[in-house]
């Protein structure tokens, strides 16, 4: 079986547009600076390496919203099997040239074609903060039905309250986004909400880079 049609939000195309413009500078940034490199955060590298071991030998990783490859190279530097998908073609682009060892794909977190049990891991690594709030709970659904029993979602986001209306980004350029913020106990509520378990929550203070932020991780019942 495959996904349930989930309601395409209005203003994708213009975030699609967005990242398309900023794709460049973001893909230069994490070269240059390490900013993205989860190799110079160590906790959530932990973060990241305790979903690679858990989800070792379950089968086919998903890495939705994979901007320019960075973590996708990881997992597969680890041994995954795994895949990225980004709504922006500028994005696949840059992730197909930096990590030209691994699969990527163009397509949306919405629109995703996920098989049903077909999938070991799925993750949402700070990717999943443009889906409006009435439209997260689907997708979280999708990537649900689309986890074998035992596997791994794992998430991370900007935490706050409200939303936020993003008009310049990543060296100044014009974007047209909402950043929606989420606090830990209601995001938390939806993962569970979808039919997963949450088995780790790490809290991120605020650094000279980012704003606070949250890891969830949840297991689909075996």
């Amino acid at each position: 079986m495959r996904a349930h049609r989930i309601d395409r939000p209005a203003d994708l195309d213009a975030v699609r547009e967005s990242y398309d413009r900023v794709a460049d500078n973001y893909a230069d940034m994490v070269v240059n600076t390490g900013i993205g490199d989860i190799r110079k955060h160590p906790w959530l590298k932990a973060s990241i390496d305790a979903f690679a071991e858990s989800v070792g030998g379950l089968g086919p990783v998903l890495d939705a919203g994979c901007g320019p490859g960075t973590v996708t190279a990881y997992l597969a530097e680890r041994g995954l099997d795994v895949s990225g998908v980004d709504l922006s073609p500028r994005m696949i682009e840059n992730a197909r040239r930096l990590h030209p060892e691994c699969r990527f794909s163009v397509g949306s977190s919405t629109e995703l074609d996920l098989a049903e049990e077909s999938l070991g891991g799925v993750m949402g690594w700070w990717s999943l903060f443009n889906l409006p709030r009435d439209v997260l709970p689907q997708v979280l659904g999708q990537f649900a039905r689309a986890l074998k029993p035992g596997g791994y979602f794992i998430t991370a986001t900007h935490v706050g309250d409200g939303d936020a209306l993003r008009t310049e980004a990543y060296g100044g350029v014009a974007v047209e986004w909402t950043t929606y913020r989420w606090r830990p106990e209601p995001l938390v509520e939806l993962v569970e909400g979808a039919g997963l378990r949450v088995v780790a929550e790490l809290r991120i203070p605020a650094d000279e880079h980012v704003g606070p932020g949250l890891v969830v991780m949840a297991q689909r019942a075996g």
